[in-house]
């Protein structure tokens, strides 16, 4: 893989020369996947997998008891107990919207429940079965599936998955996490959101030299992750 862009806000921008777009399922239209997908572009489509959302309209499928504790920056998000068959009958459904709008693959977000301050009691192997779910739900379906930040999953989980999607490796110096992936041949795909590699081209420059070496495909983006910037490590 050459380049990839990710957009999960704001107008799409389809006009980027990559090969792979990764784009919000609820958000982006049919008309601008079929857009892609004819310049033979991927699109991989986006989802909270361990959260719900309370402004998605299958939140009231959700039951107040399978729901945790909000997350710190989004009262309107909370953790969700991933052992209950509620919650995986409603992946099951966005999965199936992920085929219905022709979605290539998917990116599952928030599969890293185990490490988090979730009010719930979830275990390392309660979030590897449910990835392993999550992976084999999408496959069985034709889709591709990323994992996304759970990277110290990845050696467990590295055959169950297609690609990785990782926020911030280099920030906190933990890319070699996803040597399993990039060893098997699995694209790894890194945004990085801090200013100073925004504002510093010769700092982004070193930055950028640290991700060729980690063999993973970086993107300095906006948090927000609207295109509002996008300064990509694989240009020449």
């Amino acid at each position: 893989m050459r380049d990839w862009q990710w957009q999960l806000s704001g107008v799409l921008n389809t006009g980027y020369n990559v090969d792979l777009y990764d784009v919000d399922l609820f958000d982006t239209s049919e008309a601008d996947i079929d857009a892609l997908k004819a310049r033979g572009v991927q699109v991989i489509c986006y989802f909270s997998a361990g959260t719900v959302e309370a402004w998605r309209s299958d939140a009231v499928l959700i039951p107040e008891d399978a729901q945790g504790d909000p997350l710190p920056d989004w009262p309107d998000e909370r953790w969700l107990d991933i052992t209950r068959d509620e919650v995986r009958s409603v992946m099951q459904s966005r999965l199936d919207e992920a085929v219905s709008k022709g979605c290539d693959g998917v990116e599952p977000d928030n599969v890293d429940a185990f490490e988090q301050s979730t009010g719930l009691t979830l275990t390392r192997e309660d979030q590897l079965d449910y990835n392993r779910f999550l992976a084999s739900e999408a496959r069985t379906r034709g889709l591709s599936v990323a994992l996304k930040n759970a990277w110290t999953l990845a050696p467990e989980l590295v055959s169950d998955f297609d690609l990785a999607v990782s926020e911030e490796c280099l920030e906190q110096q933990a890319c070699d996490q996803w040597a399993s992936f990039v060893e098997a041949g699995k694209p790894v795909l890194n945004a990085e959101y801090t200013q100073q590699w925004v504002d510093d081209a010769s700092a982004r420059e070193a930055m950028c030299d640290q991700s060729a070496r980690a063999g993973v495909l970086t993107l300095v983006l906006p948090r927000a992750l609207d295109d509002s910037f996008r300064y990509s490590c694989q240009l020449p």
